[in-house]
């Protein structure tokens, strides 16, 4: 059989490097679906290392005919075989659980990478808890990364009717929750300048010209840190928040980088990661109608300075 030029003096390729290949060019889809659907780095990790091992324990089959489809398949199931252990955890959890934080440089940097805008930002992602496993795995199949109701039909062995009820509940109760709304990053950057300015600086005037009235305050600590509940209504979280920074060390450094999709502040202490500060802005003012804070060590231990 006469092979085209360019591959005529190509070596073979073992089964075992091509099944290796194969995972590593889709490695960051498959990354990006299964911490949508799960919402911690850990986790999601140890989906990726069970697709592996079940990816290269089959690779070459006739039966693959599409390795993208595949894998997907494989690390959306062991996601979702998962979500009980996590739930498990959860239930002893001590205060608001938030994501894990994934920190990027820069929004050009972000860009390169799967799909990180406002349907996975962290504000998002948070209402996605809400949802049943399976609405989330299909509104995340669907609405993210844009798979056909067939196709996720085929990854959750559901039909397609079942689907589309699943992608139907999942995006109403999105919607009631939080309607559709992305705000202009060189906005959200400013905006967040000049709350982090606000906040170390004791301003509570300028705090409060910030918040929206309703705003509300979520602090993940993982009971090391932070508050044992939401703080709701712009007196109470600014007074917190002014209370909290007045007793922080003197010396944290404050870097302006992307986290899930949204300009936001990471704050280092002797630059070990301190804390990330996530802000949901209102649609029309731009005002600050949520804080999500991660404080809780486990959840920063990946997190990079430079």
């Amino acid at each position: 059989m006469n092979r085209p030029s360019g591959e005529a003096n190509r070596p073979e390729t073992a089964p075992g490097d091509a099944a290796t290949e194969m995972f590593v060019d889709h490695r960051e889809l498959l990354f990006s679906i299964v911490y949508n659907m799960l919402g911690t780095v850990a986790d999601t990790e140890d989906v990726l290392q069970e697709t592996w091992l079940a990816w290269s324990g089959a690779w070459p089959s006739p039966s693959i005919t599409s390795p993208r489809a595949y894998l997907v398949r494989i690390a959306v199931n062991q996601a979702l075989a998962r979500q009980a252990t996590i739930n498990r955890r959860r239930e002893s959890y001590v205060g608001p659980w938030l994501p894990d934080p994934l920190v990027t440089d820069t929004a050009e940097d972000a860009s390169e990478q799967t799909v990180r805008g406002e349907s996975v930002s962290m504000a998002m992602l948070v209402v996605l808890e809400t949802l049943t496993p399976l609405e989330r795995a299909v509104f995340v199949l669907h609405e993210v990364f844009g798979y056909a109701h067939p196709e996720i039909a085929e990854i959750l062995d559901r039909s397609p009717s079942a689907v589309r009820q699943l992608a139907h509940r999942a995006r109403s109760h999105v919607q009631a929750r939080r309607p559709r709304y992305q705000a202009d990053p060189r906005v959200q950057r400013q905006v967040t300048e000049r709350f982090v300015a606000a906040a170390f600086g004791g301003d509570i005037g300028a705090l409060l010209e910030l918040l929206a009235p309703d705003v509300t305050m979520w602090t993940d600590g993982g009971g090391k840190t932070g508050g044992l509940r939401p703080v709701k209504g712009r007196d109470k979280v600014a007074r917190l928040i002014t209370n909290v920074t007045s007793r922080l060390p003197e010396d944290l450094a404050v870097r302006y980088r992307t986290v899930n999709g949204d300009p936001s502040a990471v704050v280092f202490n002797e630059h070990s990661p301190f804390a990330v500060m996530v802000l949901d802005l209102t649609p029309g003012d731009d005002r600050v109608r949520g804080i999500y804070g991660v404080t809780n060590p486990d959840k920063l231990a990946h997190i990079d300075e430079d």
